[in-house]
């Protein structure tokens, strides 16, 4: 008798251990369980917050696009990003007109009257109005290449390098000014001035048809 109450006894025993045993590995599963959801939901925040991994998905947006100014749309052919080359032309222009009272003279594109200067040469051909007198007689730079023509002969033009470096067109030798007190296109106030400023005509040649008061035409 008392054998089998130590029997059962015993089989107590080891029922009740084997079921503390279940118990005790489905609470550690659990904890294990949660410990690991919730590191990787703390490393899944620590990423988001450096940027690596979104915290949430970004809404699609349609391509950008980049706006571009007329100016600077590529030439049909043209690589994108690379300027289209500049068209060739010249900023410059001697244009042949006839005016009432003078006759033919030459004016540039925006119709200033051109002169020539008595104490310049043209063989060969220099320039010899420098400083102040450049400033009441601006020359006439060769930029962009030669100049464009209008009823000018191209076989007479030419440039002349000044002190300063820059190119002065030419017309048959005689280095081309402007006047600065030729206010409006198309006036002529420097015609004879000091004797020795004329208005040129498409040969280069001097226009003496309107001389002012007191001024003579000087020898050919």
């Amino acid at each position: 008798m008392i054998r089998r109450n130590r029997i059962a006894i015993a089989v107590a025993g080891g029922m009740a251990a084997v079921l503390a045993l279940v118990v005790w590995t489905s609470n550690a599963a659990g904890l294990q369980s949660t410990t690991v959801a919730r590191t990787e939901q703390v490393g899944a925040a620590a990423q988001a917050d450096y940027g690596d991994v979104p915290a949430a998905p970004p809404a699609e947006t349609p391509a950008a696009t980049t706006s571009r100014s007329p100016l600077e749309t590529p030439a049909a052919g043209a690589p994108e990003g690379q300027a289209a080359p500049a068209p060739a032309g010249s900023s410059v222009t001697l244009v042949a007109k006839s005016v009432p009272k003078m006759g033919d003279v030459v004016q540039d594109g925006d119709g200033r009257t051109l002169y020539r200067f008595d104490k310049d040469t043209p063989n060969p051909p220099r320039s010899n109005c420098e400083g102040t007198c450049a400033e009441t007689w601006p020359p006439l730079l060769a930029t962009g290449g030669a100049p464009a023509l209008e009823g000018v002969d191209p076989a007479l033009v030419g440039t002349v390098k000044r002190a300063d470096g820059t190119e002065q067109v030419t017309l048959a030798g005689w280095a081309l000014y402007a006047y600065a007190k030729d206010e409006a296109p198309g006036q002529w106030k420097g015609q004879g001035v000091g004797g020795t400023w004329f208005v040129v005509q498409p040969d280069g040649k001097r226009n003496v048809e309107c001389l002012p008061p007191g001024v003579k035409a000087p020898a050919a």
